[in-house]
C-alpha cells in the first residue's frame, strides 16, 4: 500500500530546511490564503490561538487542490505587552520594532495543522517566550548593517541561528517552536500516518 505525498503548505525556507535534516519527504506547495483578512477577525492583539487558526486555514486550502496528500500547514505570531507583530515591511519598521522589543520578554506563539480530504486531522499550538537584552544603538546599527533586508524574513526580525542570537538574555522554550516549526509533536503525529519510520 503507497503512502499518501506529503506537502508543506509554507514558502518559509527555514520549515523546509528543518523537515528536510528530519529525514522527512515531502513537496511544497504555497498556499494563497488572505492572511490580512484571517487576522481582523481576532481583535485582541494578543490572541494565541491566531497561530494555529493560520496554520489550519493554509493547510486546507492545500489539501482542497491534492485532497489524496497529507498537508502539513504551519505560522508563528509574535505578541509583546499586549501588541502583536507581523514581519516587517520595510528596514524603519524592522529598526522600531527592535526598540520595541528591547529589555522586553515577548512571545512567539507556533501554530501547526496537518489536512487531508479539506479537512483538520490534527492541530496544536506552541509557545516560547523571549526576553531581548537591552542592546545599544550602536549595536543596533550594526546588527541591521550586517543583516539587511534578512531581518524582514522573520516576525522578530532575527534568526536564533545566526547574530540574532546576541539580541538575547534569555530564552525560554522549545528551540523547533521559535524558528516556527513544533518539530517533535509533528514528527510523532507523522509517525502515527506512516510517514516517517516508527
Amino acid at each position: 500500500m503507497s503512502l499518501p505525498p506529503l506537502i508543506l503548505a509554507s514558502g518559509s525556507a527555514v520549515r523546509a530546511h528543518l523537515l528536510r535534516q528530519a529525514g522527512v519527504a515531502f513537496e511544497i506547495v504555497n498556499s494563497q490564503i488572505d492572511e490580512d483578512e484571517i487576522k481582523t477577525r481576532f481583535a485582541d492583539r494578543e490572541t494565541s490561538p491566531l497561530a494555529l487558526k493560520l496554520a489550519e486555514e493554509k493547510a486546507l486550502a492545500v489539501s482542497r487542490l491534492h485532497p489524496d496528500a497529507i498537508i502539513i500547514g504551519a505560522d508563528q505570531i509574535l505578541s509583546c505587552k499586549g501588541c502583536r507583530f507581523d514581519k516587517p515591511r520595510t528596514m524603519a519598521e524592522a529598526r522600531e520594532n527592535l526598540l520595541f522589543f528591547r529589555g522586553e520578554r515577548h512571545t512567539l506563539h507556533s501554530g501547526i495543522a496537518l489536512a487531508k480530504s479539506g479537512a483538520i486531522i490534527w492541530g496544536l499550538e506552541q509557545e516560547a517566550h523571549l526576553t531581548m537584552r537591552g542592546f545599544t544603538h550602536v549595536y543596533l546599527d550594526h546588527y541591521l548593517a550586517e543583516l539587511g533586508e534578512k531581518v524582514m524574513t522573520s516576525v522578530g526580525c532575527y534568526q536564533l541561528e545566526g547574530p540574532g542570537i546576541q539580541l538575547f538574555q534569555s530564552i525560554e522554550g522549545d528551540y523547533f517552536t521559535i524558528l516556527g516549526l513544533p518539530l517533535l509533536p509533528l514528527l510523532a503525529e507523522l509517525r502515527r500516518h506512516g510517514l516517517v519510520m516508527p
